[in-house]
């Protein structure tokens, strides 16, 4: 039955994803807009792919580890549609603290910069996968575990909820009405990919935006403070390993010249930008350095 729902969950969005991504390829080519280029899909599709496949690989690994906490549940919703109503609501809890540390953490950062470091928007972006998030994304799902859930039911729901993640990455749609107060909506997402000081480190939420508000993440699109997309520092190249590894490789560089322990502890877990020299600055450093 688990498998059928998963297996029904991709054969019903995967004809979804083409036709609307098609229909996006299409309008920026008409309207002469540029969202799109063949090399930024491509790497797109390649860093997707890379995800998928270890994804596939740690799936009898990551419900293993879920069921056996299960076994430990503090108690059970009996209630069906309360249970996976509770279960929606919670497991996008957990996304946004996943999703908070990959972004204040350095080193989980270099996991997630590649879903970060495309300079454009468009909904295949919604597919560049922080590679190897698998390895420790279930970690945080343990507690939803322990409080009743399923193993197989938590990583459906993280499937479900990751069509809507995927599908507010667009510039085609404007703001949202009412629904821009609770739900995480494409403008709230360009938020989340812009370089701008302003936008750094905002928007963490996967569905729901209330997270980020209650927590000090949050910031609204400004008209005038037009999103530039990617990183404070990009990469400029589409090659398969740069994408993949290039901040590893600037942490084992800064590590390795630190002067001290402390140094060396900061630069792979104090914050992204985080320097002893103040050679480079952290989102908080350029906000307060921009507010002065």
């Amino acid at each position: 039955m688990n498998e059928f729902r998963e297996a029904l969950l991709i054969a019903i969005t995967t004809p979804i994803y083409i036709v609307v991504i098609g229909i996006e390829i299409l309008a920026s080519y008409l309207h002469n807009k540029h969202y799109y280029t063949v090399k930024g899909t491509i790497a797109n599709i390649y860093l997707s792919a890379l995800n998928f496949s270890l994804d596939i690989i740690l799936r009898v690994i990551c419900l293993f580890v879920l069921n056996y906490f299960y076994q430990f549940k503090f108690f059970e919703i009996e209630n069906v549609y309360v249970y996976w109503f509770v279960l929606l609501i919670t497991q996008d809890f957990m996304f946004y603290w996943l999703h908070r540390i990959d972004h204040y953490c350095r080193l989980f950062w270099a996991v997630h910069v590649t879903h970060h470091s495309s300079e454009e928007f468009n909904l295949t972006v919604g597919f560049r996968s922080s590679v190897f998030q698998p390895l420790y994304r279930f970690i945080y799902f343990i507690p939803l575990a322990l409080f009743g859930f399923k193993g197989i039911d938590i990583m459906f729901i993280y499937a479900a909820t990751q069509i809507y993640g995927i599908l507010i990455h667009t510039q085609y749609i404007n703001k949202m009405g009412v629904l821009e107060y609770f739900l995480s909506t494409p403008s709230h997402h360009r938020v989340h990919h812009g370089s701008n000081v302003r936008y750094l480190d905002k928007n963490m939420g996967m569905v729901l935006i209330i997270w980020d508000k209650l927590f000090g993440t949050f910031q609204a699109e400004e008209e005038n403070d037009k999103v530039i997309y990617g990183l404070t520092e990009n990469i400029k190249t589409y090659h398969p390993f740069t994408m993949v590894f290039h901040e590893w490789i600037n942490i084992f560089n800064d590590f390795k010249n630190a002067p001290n322990f402390k140094s060396k502890f900061m630069y792979v877990f104090g914050p992204p930008g985080w320097s002893h020299d103040g050679s480079k600055k952290t989102s908080r450093q350029l906000r307060e350095e921009r507010n002065k």
